[in-house]
């Protein structure tokens, strides 16, 4: 039977142990350094706490350790590692291949995306470096993801929900370039989400002030099976940096559609544990996002960009049918209520925004009087204050179903307790206690307090008596002990019987698949250079973040093209041939390459 996993975000503790509650069975967050995310760290205190409450449901914990590495932070990386492992993580993400070289124990390695496995060969070379896991990357189509499933006894990672890079990862050098800050040390200053203009080789600008790099985030709800078939046993949510409102309404959301194939397909079941009950009805659209696409999954389609916003739109709720000077009323097919964030775009293409204040049938009343809006306008809620209000409280439970017997064990009262994972436990209470006046009102006191499970992960599906011919008379105090033991203890065994995965063999003689490695393989220190010498390479240029290349040089290399998005493509729409096309921010100039061979477009560094 295949095992699938929903993976989710957590940007700390809370948000680690909310994804879980909610659904998650693996959860990825970052230590307080080397995570890729600047601004998520967290403590190793924290990450201890996490894995003992995601292993009481068999889920694990996964740490990025995915920048690449400095020769002067090589120990302190070594060290770090070893901490993790101590306290339980189950396996680590990593882009850095000097830590192949490090003596650190013997736990599990999965390939960061931010490797950049795009082809078969680097795949298997990986799998023959003992890593467990691959993350694909995001641009992959339905067809070649399938293609990596079937050529490797790795485990497949897919990003199925989130904000899309629109480089591939782990080749993106645009912020290094303008701001210093490095995206492969997690310092991404995103540039890819400022406006530009798009100017022809005459200086004639053809799109004005938009986002024209900015994709929408990726949204694979109809797709999830379709993967399933493919191969892909890990489903990604992005978001490490997002609210907890987010990954609780997100994570539930395909915890959900996971729990739907698995009840039609005997052959898979979930990765972990439990049974979550929400208090809300999951809705993507109702948690930031800058609007959807499915990328490339079925193919290169138009549509993938929000060039007018790289901001959270939400969803559309309905059409402006009259303004007013201090109202307007809408055609809405949801409440809206005083609180909520509104916003919609005027006829230049610009996204306001306002709050609403007082709500009267379907007449609107913001606390500002909303500038260009127009009858006919969409309508978007971007803040929903009602749904923000059932996600922000206990919106969720995760239980583990137990059954529990009490029998008499020569002359003792043995409680036992079997959960739905067939583990089980006991617990003994010596029986020297009065005989029961009331006989039958003793047992079902027994039954009733039997049956409670407080705040634990448990719930309990059914009590029985067994052999308890001669019921005494116990205070409910002791027995409310007594269970409180035992479904203490049940816990304990559930810790010890979670396996944590480990790394696979390792052999020395492969081959890395290139033998000349550019700025592109992002090699940043000594270790990781000796490694690849060993394994075959003969050439190795130093990263970006070491020592910048001269001349032009390619800031980032992407699968979206924007002459396709604006139906400007030669090759697959038949558009007459532009001439040379470049990005423009103020005064600076990028150059545009577009490979029509490969399919792929360049940002090239400003002369």
């Amino acid at each position: 039977m295949t095992s699938l996993e929903l993976l989710s975000p957590a940007k700390d503790l809370k948000t680690g142990m909310a994804a879980i509650t909610h659904g998650a069975d693996a959860v990825y967050i970052a230590a307080y350094r080397f995570g890729a995310r600047e601004k998520a760290g967290n403590s190793i205190e924290d990450i201890g706490k996490l894995t003992e409450f995601a292993h009481q449901y068999f889920a694990r914990v996964y740490v990025t350790v995915n920048t690449i590495i400095f020769d002067n932070e090589l120990d302190e990386v070594q060290n770090l590692i070893n901490e993790l492992y101590r306290v339980g993580v189950d396996a680590i993400i990593v882009q850095d291949l000097a830590i192949l070289s490090m003596n650190i124990p013997p736990i599990a390695l999965h390939a960061s995306t931010q490797m950049h496995t795009n082809t078969l060969a680097k795949l298997k070379f990986l799998e023959q470096c003992g890593f467990q896991r691959v993350v694909l990357p995001r641009e992959l189509t339905l067809s070649e993801i399938g293609s990596y499933c079937g050529s490797t006894s790795l485990e497949i990672e897919a990003f199925i929900h989130g904000a899309l890079c629109v480089s591939y990862s782990g080749q993106c050098y645009m912020s290094q370039r303008i701001t210093g800050r490095s995206a492969n040390r997690g310092e991404c200053a995103q540039p890819c989400r400022s406006s530009y203009d798009l100017v022809d080789e005459h200086g004639k600008i053809l799109v004005r002030n938009k986002h024209l790099l900015s994709l929408k985030d990726l949204n694979l709800t109809s797709q999830i099976e379709q993967l399933v078939d493919a191969g892909v046993t890990s489903f990604k949510i992005e978001g490490r940096l997002k609210d907890i409102t987010y990954v609780k309404n997100i994570t539930t959301h395909y915890n959900k559609i996971l729990n739907s194939i698995i009840s039609r397909r005997s052959e898979f079941r979930r990765a972990s544990s439990g049974v979550c009950e929400c208090s809300f009805d999951a809705d993507p659209e109702k948690t930031f996002n800058r609007g959807y696409t499915q990328h490339f999954i079925n193919g290169r389609t138009v549509n993938q960009t929000s060039f007018h916003t790289q901001k959270s739109v939400g969803k559309p709720i309905g059409i402006v049918a009259r303004v007013n000077a201090d109202y307007f009323e809408i055609n809405s097919y949801e409440a809206v209520h005083p609180g909520d964030g509104l916003c919609y775009f005027t006829t230049i293409g610009q996204l306001s925004g306002m709050l609403v204040n007082r709500v009267m049938g379907n007449r609107i009343y913001p606390r500002n009087n909303p500038t260009g809006l127009s009858e006919g306008d969409t309508i978007y809620r971007n803040s929903d204050i009602e749904f923000e209000k059932q996600l922000n409280g206990k919106s969720a439970r995760r239980w583990v179903g137990v059954r529990i017997a009490v029998s008499d064990n020569n002359g003792n009262l043995k409680f036992s307790a079997t959960d739905s994972d067939g583990i089980a436990v006991e617990y003994t209470l010596n029986n020297n206690f009065d005989e029961a006046k009331d006989k039958a009102r003793s047992v079902e006191m027994l039954i009733r307090q039997l049956s409670k499970s407080g705040d634990s992960i448990f719930r309990v599906d059914g009590v029985a008596v067994q052999d308890y011919t001669t019921p005494k008379f116990i205070p409910i105090s002791t027995v409310n002990e007594a269970r409180r033991m035992l479904l203490n203890n049940l816990i304990l065994e559930r810790l010890k019987q979670h396996t944590r995965p480990f790394r696979g063999k390792y052999f020395p003689a492969v081959l890395y698949p290139e033998q000349a490695i550019t700025y592109k393989g992002n090699i940043s220190n000594t270790a990781s250079q000796d490694f690849l010498l060993k394994h075959g390479v003969t050439s190795i240029v130093e990263a970006v973040e070491i020592s910048a290349p001269k001349g032009v040089f390619e800031l980032m290399v992407t699968r979206y093209c924007i002459k396709f998005e604006l139906g400007l493509c030669p090759s697959k729409q038949k558009a007459s041939p532009t001439g040379q096309l470049y990005l423009q921010n103020s005064s600076t100039l990028y150059p545009l390459v577009f490979d029509c061979n490969e399919c792929q477009m360049k940002v090239m560094s400003p002369k």
